[in-house]
């Protein structure tokens, strides 16, 4: 798209702000919401807002996203500080995605020049670091811990599964060749060492198993900002594009070379359930099955 096309777009959203269609405080169409309604690139939904921001009629809000910005007396204008700045680049990865996430995106929520940035954190490479250990910090595990392996090892994988859930994105943060050095994030790995130590496991393998686990939690959650992606794009829920896929299931299967599938489709509805909440939870139910025939029997 051509540069006027983003400043068309921006106009649109612009007169909605002066008419009063959009009030101070009001969600702004985000980077996605963008690419639907008007069939852009990512880049030209991004410069959109960047538009609008540089005019001072939106803002991003940490919780929240970008909004229609209050009247200049009523902003905060104390510098940034390193929490500021980890909350800002939050709130746009968690409405936008990760893709949406730069350096100078987040200097423009807070006002600031991007070279200011810098005084807080060193790259966009530390801040995904900060972010991941601020993710974790907000979902503390529970003291005392639970009695017994299975149930503390149950607690702290459906607890990264909760903080993935709210962070889409950090799930492509978290990496097992390089992983982030987030204090908070280590914690959950500390946690499962000490469980399974009381269990005899070599501690070697008691890392293994602390490594399945949350990879099992992140390769499970890696799917949410896809499917939020496409559900934004595209505006049809998991629902309804698997609706729309039976003509073509049909097709597929009708030559007889898929009789499993076949037999599948005429379980009753609800047989078989998709939603990843339930992929999470019998994936972790057979993972800690396994895990006992390691464990020695005390």
């Amino acid at each position: 798209m051509t540069e006027a096309h983003y400043l068309r777009i921006a106009g649109l959203i612009r007169d909605r702000i002066r008419a009063g269609d959009l009030r101070p405080g009001d969600r702004v169409p985000s980077t996605r919401e963008i690419i639907r309604e008007w069939g852009v690139a990512m880049a030209t939904a991004t410069k959109v807002l960047g538009a609008l921001r540089h005019e001072g009629l939106v803002e991003a809000v940490p919780g929240v996203g970008t909004v229609v910005a209050r009247p200049p007396a009523s902003r905060d204008r104390r510098p940034a500080h390193r929490e500021q700045v980890v909350a800002a680049a939050t709130a746009i990865a968690d409405t936008d995605g990760l893709a949406a996430l730069s350096m100078r995106r987040v200097a423009a929520a807070l006002g600031m020049p991007t070279m200011t940035l810098y005084r807080h954190v060193a790259g966009k490479e530390e801040l995904l670091v900060l972010m991941t250990d601020a993710a974790f910090a907000a979902s503390p595990l529970p003291s005392p811990a639970p009695e017994g392996w299975r149930r503390r090892l149950e607690t702290v994988a459906r607890l990264q599964w909760s903080i993935y859930r709210r962070h889409p994105w950090a799930a492509e943060v978290m990496s097992f060749t390089r992983p982030p050095m987030a204090p908070h994030a280590m914690a959950h790995t500390e946690w499962v060492l000490a469980a399974l130590d009381e269990t005899g496991l070599p501690l070697p393998v008691a890392m293994q198993t602390a490594m399945m686990l949350a990879n099992h939690a992140r390769g499970t959650a890696v799917n949410l900002e896809w499917e939020a992606g496409a559900e934004q794009d595209s505006g049809v829920t998991n629902e309804q594009w698997f609706a729309a896929q039976m003509d073509r299931f049909g097709e597929i299967v009708a030559g007889g070379d898929y009789p499993m599938f076949v037999r599948l489709a005429q379980e009753p509805d609800g047989a078989v359930d998709f939603g990843l909440d339930t992929l999470f939870e019998f994936g972790l139910a057979r993972l800690l099955d396994g895990l006992t025939a390691l464990i020695p029997d005390r």
